[in-house]
């Protein structure tokens, strides 16, 4: 579904990438980690076209679109949702508002349908009743799942989690979870970027850990203490420390 062939990306004379390969097969969903500064939102906002690489190829279910222009990567960002770490919310809008955005944006329903849809999301996520706040009135671990509905109002095939669970409590983290993995079992696609060790192994089926601008190692997660790679596992282990 995704495919990655040496990523190359610097700004001004900071290599962030030198030759980053890695693939993601349909449904799965594969975390991207390393330290900080390793470029991993960069990849993610190239996947959407908000960056291009300096050279290499973004390959996203059969078509190659790092020489798309704007109006040729409308249809990718239909398929290819984006959850931003901040939830990225319009604050001068209800939870409402932010969730019909960019269904009245991009979609042709009736009122009664929207209204359906929002409220069968919010419940979902457990936001019921908040459907006429504003995103400043919500505690952090609810802007980031307002984030999340948001991004699935137009039913994406793809989604990219920017650290979603970055500052949760617990038992938000669990939640964040839970909602990964019921999004992999009705098929979604998905790259998570994240220092969340935990979450990672909980939800993802491969690591692509990134390091000196390059794939350090690629580990199926269900194999990775068993042939572990000593610099991923220092990683690992860093992190849950």
């Amino acid at each position: 579904m995704i495919e990655v062939k040496h990523f190359q990306k610097s700004f001004g004379s900071k290599a962030v990438h030198q030759d980053v390969s890695f693939y993601v097969r349909k449904g799965e969903c594969v975390g991207l980690i390393g330290g900080s500064g390793v470029g991993k939102s960069v990849i993610l906002r190239s996947l959407i076209g908000l960056e291009k690489p300096d050279s290499g190829s973004i390959i996203i279910d059969g078509k190659e679109i790092t020489q798309l222009n704007e109006d040729q990567l409308f249809s990718i960002r239909q398929k290819v949702a984006y959850v931003f770490q901040g939830g990225a919310l319009f604050d001068s809008m209800t939870v409402f508002e932010n969730l019909a955005y960019p269904i009245l944006e991009h979609m042709n329903l009736n009122e009664t349908a929207i209204r359906k849809k929002i409220f069968t999301i919010l419940e979902e996520l457990g936001l019921k009743g908040n459907e006429n706040v504003l995103p400043s009135q919500l505690s952090g671990g609810m802007q980031k799942r307002v984030g999340l509905a948001r991004a699935l109002m137009m039913g994406p095939e793809v989604i990219l989690y920017d650290e979603p669970t970055a500052g949760l409590d617990p038992f938000n983290t669990k939640r964040i979870q839970e909602h990964i993995l019921k999004l992999k079992k009705q098929g979604a696609t998905s790259i998570l970027v994240t220092h969340d060790m935990p979450t990672a192994l909980a939800v993802c089926d491969k690591l692509v850990y990134l390091l000196n601008g390059k794939v350090e190692a690629s580990v199926v997660c269900s194999d990775i203490y068993d042939n572990p790679n000593d610099s991923l596992m220092k990683f690992i282990e860093g992190e849950l420390a």
